[in-house]
Parts: structure tokens; C-alpha cells; sequence
């Protein structure tokens, strides 16, 4: 089983960038794009026939149809992806959009565009590692991905 992070973000350029700034974790996680939210729920269902797992989903606001925030909200309240990690990616949300991502759907992060690359892979390496603590899976298949100090915990945990 692999982690999954999500990248829904309806602009090439932006979604590659994403994409290239996420490849040092891509050894040790699927890296999924996605579009708009039909192309998300795609991904979704093509990870959970893979036996995989959907651990954080990056999402912009503004998309073509929905909005990324109206999607973080459903994924955080369907009880199937309640664990997955929400990071908002925009420059665009207003501040009642964002008010809602972080109470209706419990938003665990926002970034800013333009992003910092080393600052989006310590926060999904954070998401990534808080999936694995609230699942309970096994950390170390996924140790590559994590943040080392809170998965060498959890694996000091598990064994004793």
C-alpha cells in the first residue's frame, strides 16, 4: 500500500510546479494530479481499487465547476477520507472562504501562492506523518515520506 497525495489544481503550469516541487517525496508516495473535482473523485476511486491509500490532498481554491475548498470540505466529512490531511493552495480564497475550509472542513493547512518548495514538502511530509499516526499503519514502508522525528516516535511506540 501507498500513500497518496493529491494535487487538484486546474492550471498546467502551476499543477507541474507542484508536481516538481513535490518529486523529492515521490520515491516513497504516489503524487496524483488532478484538474478540477470530477478528475479528483477520479483519482480518488482509481487509489482505493489500487489498494492504496489517499493521505493529503493540496488543493486551489478557484477551479473550473466547484471550488477546492467546497472539495476539502466533503473530503473531510465523509467518514471514508476523514483522515486525509487538507492543504489549501491558493492566492485566491477570500477570507469567509478560508473561514469555511477551517471550520467546515477542518482545513489542516493553508499555503500561500507563490509557495516556498521547501516549506509545501515539510508540510506534507507533516500531513503525511499525522495519516499515519491517525490510521494507525505501519510508518516505516513510508519512513522516506515522513517527518523523522514524529515517525521514529511512532515507530518507538509501536514496537514497545
Amino acid at each position: 500500500m501507498r500513500l497518496v497525495v493529491l494535487v487538484l489544481e486546474d492550471e498546467p503550469d502551476v499543477r507541474e510546479a507542484l508536481e516538481r516541487d513535490l518529486e523529492p517525496l515521490a520515491a516513497h508516495v504516489r503524487i496524483e494530479p488532478a484538474e478540477d473535482v470530477a478528475d479528483a473523485r477520479q483519482v480518488m476511486a482509481e487509489t482505493a481499487a489500487d489498494g492504496d491509500l489517499l493521505a493529503v490532498v493540496l488543493a486551489d481554491h478557484r477551479l473550473p465547476g466547484s471550488t477546492g475548498v467546497d472539495f476539502l470540505v466533503e473530503v473531510a466529512g465523509a467518514e471514508e477520507t476523514a483522515h486525509v490531511g487538507t492543504v489549501l493552495v491558493t492566492g485566491q480564497a477570500d477570507q469567509a472562504d478560508t473561514i469555511r475550509a477551517v471550520n467546515q472542513g477542518g482545513l489542516d493547512y493553508y499555503l500561500a501562492k507563490p509557495w516556498d518548495p521547501e516549506e509545501l514538502r515539510r508540510v506534507v511530509r507533516e500531513q503525511l506523518t499525522a495519516v499515519v499516526e491517525r490510521t494507525g499503519i505501519d510508518p516505516l514502508p513510508h519512513l522516506g515520506a515522513l517527518d523523522q522525528v514524529r515517525a521514529m516516535e511512532l515507530v518507538r511506540r509501536r514496537s514497545g
